[in-house]
């Protein structure tokens, strides 16, 4: 089986050296309050996507984390490539402030069966300029509000399973570990952890094996209604995941992360 590797460089200042083959990053910001770090994530980014009202957070609050500079000229610098969606959240004067600037306003209210995170992905993906085998996609406002948002955005990452998606918040990230590989995870001890979880997904897991957990998994059976690896903790630099179902990783984001 092969081996997939994991690391939350994202997160760091710059990607260190040396880090393996070159990745295409593409960010989209969702409508929910964005990550202090967000114009970390965005540096970062090759596609700056936003799903019709993350558009309004990128609008009134990116500036708020710039409280010295003016907040027009904050929002000139941070202007997305694209929004998209059902176009039914984003307020007129921020289209009209972005479309003004550039920004390519895409309107998908004609398929009402995907989430607009949904309707975003298939975009990025469908992109011929990105290289999709090393394409990973960062969500931003991806966690917190109602929760069938949330349940939505999760189940993207399995709509999406040969896709990187992380999904992240102020407080954690999330994405899929598919049982078609092995997993091996680089911990960024700097900005994330220590806590950590393995939630099984879609079905139960028959066997879920681990290395580099406080509590580390043993062919171990998991399912709702019974054991899931939750309020983990990582003890080391790297953690290795085999299981015949697939799983959710989460990890803490620690306070101190710089936000740029």
């Amino acid at each position: 089986m092969d081996l997939m590797i994991h690391s939350s460089r994202f997160l760091l200042p710059y990607f260190p050296a040396n880090n393996g083959p070159s990745q295409s990053c593409a960010l989209v910001v969702l409508n929910q309050p964005i990550p202090r770090f967000t114009p970390l994530l965005w540096n970062h980014a090759r596609l700056r996507v936003c799903a019709d009202g993350g558009a309004n957070r990128l609008y009134d609050e990116l500036p708020q984390l710039f409280p010295d500079e003016q907040a027009s000229a904050i929002r000139k610098r941070y202007m997305p490539d694209v929004i998209k969606g059902d176009m039914d959240s984003v307020r007129a004067e921020v289209l009209e402030f972005y479309t003004n600037l550039g920004t390519n306003a895409i309107d998908a209210s004609h398929d009402q069966d995907t989430t607009d995170l949904h309707k975003c992905v298939a975009y990025i993906r469908d992109l011929p300029n990105l290289e999709n085998h090393n394409l990973y996609i960062l969500v931003a406002g991806a966690l917190g509000g109602r929760f069938d948002h949330e349940v939505g955005n999760i189940n993207v990452l399995c709509f999406f399973s040969t896709t990187r998606i992380i999904l992240l918040s102020d407080d954690c990230l999330i994405q899929l570990l598919p049982s078609s590989h092995h997993h091996e995870i680089h911990i960024q001890s700097s900005v994330e952890g220590p806590h950590c979880g393995l939630i099984p997904i879609g079905v139960p897991s028959r066997s879920t094996t681990t290395t580099g957990l406080q509590w580390d998994l043993t062919e171990t059976e998991m399912r709702f209604g019974g054991l899931i690896s939750t309020s983990n903790i990582v003890k080391g630099e790297r953690v290795t995941v085999k299981s015949d179902s697939d799983l959710l990783w989460t990890i803490s984001i620690k306070k101190a992360l710089l936000m740029r």
